[in-house]
């Protein structure tokens, strides 16, 4: 009888053995989960806290730049005022000095003999014209062509005498067009204009030349106030000072 019952015993005895350890895994899982979760959880709180910390380190960053901003605008207010304050009495302190002429301020008659350096041995009558703000060429047998890229003009100043050949041609480069309202006519014209240079008694500048046909005028050149501006004064009871002055030397 106890024979038969050993196997039913043991195999009793070994399925309690497997329930035990079973439960206990069941457990150290559990306990394993739980702790992870509280590691986890700890972890969450450190980094909100760093966060919370760093949040106000940026606000307080943010509130002293702005105090400083507002001090540098103070500070600089208070130099200006004070760097106008010094200006102004240094220029109270400092006495007006007259500053010379850097040029010789020359008399001028309404007429006047003129030299183009691109005209050579050549002068040329021209009108002093005060009334008038630029200066003008009569221009005749204009040429307009291309060199290295740019706009230029070809044309002759005539005077109504002189014959006009290859060796008083004149050749500039075109500085703009501008456009012109004839008294006798509604329609607006377009002109070259070009800078030469121009002797005049001790006068030698650069100055602008508008080209237009003015064959229809007596002086083959006109100067306007761009010319004489800060540098002569015109006389127009009198004719051709410069040139009486430069033959008496």
């Amino acid at each position: 009888m106890l024979t038969k019952l050993a196997p039913v015993i043991a195999i009793t005895l070994i399925s309690g053995c497997t329930l035990t350890n079973s439960e206990q895994y069941h457990k150290e899982t559990l306990s394993a989960i739980q702790t992870s979760e509280t590691n986890t959880i700890q972890r969450f709180d450190q980094i909100e806290a760093q966060i919370a910390d760093r949040d106000a380190q940026i606000t307080t960053l943010t509130t002293r730049i702005d105090s400083l901003s507002i001090e540098l605008q103070k500070y600089r207010q208070q130099t200006l005022r004070q760097v106008g304050k010094t200006r102004s009495e240094m220029i109270r302190s400092e006495p007006i000095k007259s500053q010379p002429h850097s040029r010789e301020t020359l008399t001028l008659g309404e007429i006047e003999k003129v030299a183009i350096d691109s005209v050579v041995a050549q002068k040329f009558d021209a009108r002093i014209d005060t009334g008038s703000e630029t200066s003008s060429l009569n221009a005749v047998d204009i040429e307009e062509f291309e060199r290295d890229g740019k706009n230029w003009i070809r044309f002759h100043l005539s005077d109504g005498t002189t014959p006009l050949d290859e060796s008083n041609w004149i050749e500039a480069p075109i500085v703009r067009f501008v456009k012109i309202r004839q008294a006798t006519n509604c329609q607006l014209e377009r002109r070259p204009v070009v800078e030469l240079w121009v002797r005049l008694g001790k006068i030698h500048e650069k100055t602008l030349f508008t080209l237009a046909d003015r064959s229809q005028m007596i002086h083959p050149v006109l100067l306007g106030r761009d010319f004489i501006r800060d540098i002569a004064v015109v006389d127009v009871s009198k004719k051709y000072i410069q040139t009486e002055i430069e033959q008496k030397q």
